[in-house]
């Protein structure tokens, strides 16, 4: 496992893992429900799609979008057993352990509180829409 400074400096460096950001869809679910149930979430999504050691559809298991959890997941190479190895030193073919799941978490939500303010505050109404 990484150092988290150290992870979000290479993240921060790929063209690829740069391009995420949470869609309306997505910032508005988190504003919804709050981090604390978005991580709940992502505790479930771990420990099933990621931490046996051979998951289901490995390296497809994590949907791109509809859920804050998923773009995180993308954005910060958790998405997969592979990316796992190769972003977080995490070997594959393995089961994940609990403090590797507990890492994992903590990579997802450094990544959420991360996103600008105006994604994740609640939208506010239209007041001149029918």
């Amino acid at each position: 496992m990484r150092d988290l400074d150290d992870l979000f400096a290479g993240l921060a460096r790929s063209r690829f893992r740069r391009r995420f950001a949470l869609g309306r869809r997505e910032a508005d679910y988190l504003a919804q429900r709050g981090l604390d149930a978005v991580l709940a979430h992502g505790a479930e999504f771990v420990a099933d799609r990621l931490a046996p050691a051979r998951p289901a559809n490995d390296g497809r298991q994590t949907p791109w979008r509809n859920h804050p959890i998923f773009v995180a997941q993308h954005a910060t190479g958790t998405c997969c057993r592979t990316c796992l190895a190769r972003w977080h030193r995490i070997p594959a073919e393995r089961a994940l352990s609990a403090r590797e799941q507990a890492y994992v978490l903590a990579v997802i939500a450094r990544w959420l509180r991360g996103q600008p303010e105006a994604a994740t505050a609640p939208r506010q109404p239209d007041l001149f829409r029918d």
